[in-house]
């Protein structure tokens, strides 16, 4: 049965207090009780990306802050309820059900009343309420002010499109396994359960309504990975007409978890003989990585090493191929964890890339003369992405940056204008430089 919505607007405000505080959306999601998490985890998600717009009209609700516990649970009901065109339940019905939460939760339960006020104030004033809040721009996309600014001057033409997708709902898109199977039978494994899907990219399938992974065909035997339509670039990139010699390609995925582009590597290398090792720092996330080989049916030798210091794992044989998926701001995937936007800090940009310059300089000598390095972030922020690379150039130069996509932006359904990477459908915002090393 169906949990009540007081229960769930609950659960939900829970978890955005949580992520207040600080916790990532991920653990404060996986907090609640498996049976509710879905619907939890659904709602939350929605009130994440309108959660500006929310927080504006709490200031024109009430002088002060409520308790965090209070003003959560309010902040909910305003980023469910202020657009009813977009609203998963009547307006009225939010407004009931927020105040019967308030009143059985102990946190809440001295501001019910409060909250019930600035509810029904909401309702009966709700058009010029909206309106007041549509002259902050932190109400009017969704975004903190620091990253709208910084987007206006990296991408000065694109800025708007880019936070627009940000607010949307992304697709389900399906990797295909090639070592199994190919898109062309899928797809008509998905047809056979009424199930509608479009190609995108080599062996992309983005389907046009999403349904839980383990319900879709073949999924136990490994026939497909979920992974966004940018991100199944780069085992096409780094591999595609990179020649090993005599014997098989030895290619590292240097921050590997949770395992998707190790995944990818193996089974893009088809019939060529491919040695892929696996790094991650975290012990716990290097598991996943084990997993995610196991269910597809692969193979590759997973190290658990900080990729700064190859003192402590390198045998000393160059790697024909590197693939560095550097830790960043995930600035290019908050439609899919809209928690992102609200937990980083202008200040992390600078102390990630960083790290990113580090990890450069620490897997370059690692590359063979001939082979290739291929960065990558799922940031749209320039500082992660081709500053960094003309940095990485200006004081390397056996390094020759060889064609590659660069800046991906987020695209989803309803953008305006055209962009020329539309074979991938919609997608994350990526940045990818492909390397190639020069004999000296």
């Amino acid at each position: 049965m169906q949990p009540p919505l007081w229960r769930q607007l609950q659960l939900t405000a829970n978890a955005l207090a949580s992520i207040r505080a600080g916790t990532s959306g991920s653990a404060a999601f996986e907090a609640v009780e498996p049976g509710l998490r879905p619907g939890v985890q659904a709602l939350g998600f929605q009130a994440l990306r309108w959660l500006g717009r929310a927080e504006a009209l709490r200031r024109q609700l009430a002088k002060r802050t409520p308790p965090p516990a209070a003003d959560a649970l309010l902040c909910t009901a305003l980023a469910l309820g202020w657009d009813a065109t977009h609203s998963p339940y009547e307006p009225f019905t939010l407004v009931d059900q927020a105040v019967e939460a308030a009143k059985r939760d102990p946190a809440t339960r001295a501001q019910a009343s409060f909250i019930n006020a600035c509810l029904r104030r909401f309702l009966r004033e709700r058009d010029a309420l909206v309106e007041l809040t549509d002259r902050e721009p932190v109400a009017q996309w969704n975004h903190p002010r620091w990253w709208i600014e910084r987007l206006k001057r990296d991408h000065p033409r694109d800025w708007q499109r880019v936070l627009a997708a940000d607010n949307q709902q992304p697709p389900l898109t399906l990797r295909v396994n090639a070592r199994k199977t190919a898109v062309a039978p899928y797809l008509r494994a998905l047809e056979a359960v009424n199930l509608a899907a479009t190609p995108v990219g080599v062996s992309g399938l983005q389907l046009v309504r999403a349904r839980p992974v383990q319900q879709l065909p073949g999924f136990a035997e490994g026939e497909f990975s979920v992974q966004d339509s940018a991100a199944q670039l780069a085992a096409p990139l780094l591999l595609d007409g990179l020649s090993s010699g005599a014997g098989p390609l030895r290619v590292l995925d240097a921050c590997a978890a949770p395992g998707g582009k190790t995944a990818h590597l193996v089974e893009h290398a088809g019939t060529r003989p491919i040695e892929v090792t696996a790094l991650e720092i975290d012990a716990a996330r290097s598991r996943r990585i084990g997993e995610t080989l196991a269910r597809l049916g692969l193979q590759a030798q997973v190290l658990v090493a900080d990729a700064v210091r190859p003192e402590s794992w390198w045998d000393g044989r160059p790697f024909d191929a590197i693939l560095l998926d550097a830790p960043c701001t995930a600035s290019g995937i908050v439609r899919r964890h809209p928690d992102v936007r609200w937990l980083r800090r202008e200040s992390d940009i600078e102390q990630l890339a960083v790290q990113q310059a580090m990890l450069l300089a620490a897997l370059w000598p690692l590359v063979r003369p001939g082979g290739r390095l291929l960065y990558c972030t799922c940031s749209v922020f320039r500082q992660e992405g081709s500053h960094q690379i003309d940095a990485f150039l200006a004081h390397n130069t056996e390094a020759r940056l060889r064609p590659s996509p660069g800046h991906l932006l987020p695209q989803s359904t309803g953008n305006a204008r055209a962009v020329p990477d539309n074979a991938l459908g919609e997608h994350d915002g990526f940045f990818y430089a492909l390397l190639e090393k020069q004999a000296r």
